[in-house]
């Protein structure tokens, strides 16, 4: 009897010598490596926010995980007619990704992705897609890389329903019209407030007094913004230090946020939502995202134009 590891395709194998003379064999045997299934290191809820090609057939991926925060990853063969991951790399598709992640690398290996469900029907109408590449584009920005975010992975989830309601083709649904603008406002709000830079719409960033708490028989206090500066301004303030452009952002805008700081998008009292309600708080928001990622977003303007 030898001591030779049997034979197994793919595995190393190491010989061990024979037994001699008076010698018990003791069946010791080197395993080098074992000839194992391939398995993902791991699987996670994840929203498709943007792809990149790479080399002739291989797409770079940036993924939003409910549990492991943004991650990119590459994702082979991608781009071929016959790819395992079909239209699951589609813009903001919701999906289970499978991938190997390893602590000295920057991108992970994506492995496969279960789709669990496509904004395909969304993008036939042109505002409700650039809607789509305006929630990517914002989220891709401001999410820092590998750093856990469920409430902002919720919040997309939630405004993306909303787009969708259950009624699907019930006439007594708001029209897609109203629904984009409305989601719009409720994400561009929320995504500033989860990344810490919602300054207080009811203060003066100035003087500190308060804009709505008039007096009796008077009218709330005139709020007013500059590109660059962190809060609102009163009048007062505003004419004192004329620092450029200012916009108004008035009493009803505030209320409005103030209202879906406590509601959920699908409660909010208004309804009948068109481009411009809210158009001054949009401003506001966008502003406030540009200067803090420093660079303009360019769905945003896109989205303003969409109505033309």
């Amino acid at each position: 009897m030898t001591g030779e590891f049997p034979r197994h395709s793919g595995a190393s194998r190491k010989k061990t010598s024979a037994p001699g003379p008076g010698q018990e064999s003791r069946g010791v045997f080197n395993c080098v490596t074992l000839n194992l299934p391939r398995v993902p290191a791991r699987v996670s809820e994840a929203l498709v926010l943007r792809t990149y090609p790479l080399k002739e057939a291989d797409l770079i991926v940036s993924f939003l995980t409910r549990d492991q925060g943004k991650l990119r990853g590459v994702a082979k063969r991608a781009r071929r007619p016959k790819s395992s991951f079909g239209a699951g790399l589609e813009r903001l598709s919701h999906v289970r990704m499978a991938y190997f992640q390893r602590e000295t690398r920057e991108l992970v290996n994506l492995d496969s992705c279960e789709l669990i469900r496509s904004q395909f029907d969304l993008v036939s109408d042109y505002r409700a897609g650039v809607a789509l590449d305006y929630f990517a584009e914002v989220a891709d920005q401001l999410l820092p890389a590998a750093e856990p975010g469920e409430r902002f992975f919720r919040l997309l989830l939630a405004v993306l329903d909303y787009l969708r309601p259950a009624g699907g083709d019930d006439p007594a649904a708001a029209p897609l019209s109203g629904r984009v603008w409305r989601a719009v406002t409720y994400f561009s709000l929320w995504a500033v407030r989860l990344s810490g830079w919602l300054p207080e719409l009811h203060v003066c960033l100035g003087c500190g007094s308060l804009l709505d708490e008039p007096e009796p028989g008077e009218k709330p206090e005139r709020a007013f913004f500059q590109r660059g500066r962190a809060g609102l301004l009163c009048s007062h303030c505003r004419h004192a230090m004329a620092a450029g452009s200012s916009w108004e952002l008035s009493a009803e805008s505030r209320n409005t946020a103030a209202e879906m700081l406590r509601r959920p998008v699908a409660q909010l009292s208004q309804t009948d939502w068109v481009q411009t309600t809210a158009a001054d708080l949009r401003r506001f928001l966008v502003q406030q995202i540009e200067s803090h990622v420093e660079r303009k977003l360019v769905t945003a303007r896109l989205l303003e134009e969409s109505e033309g």
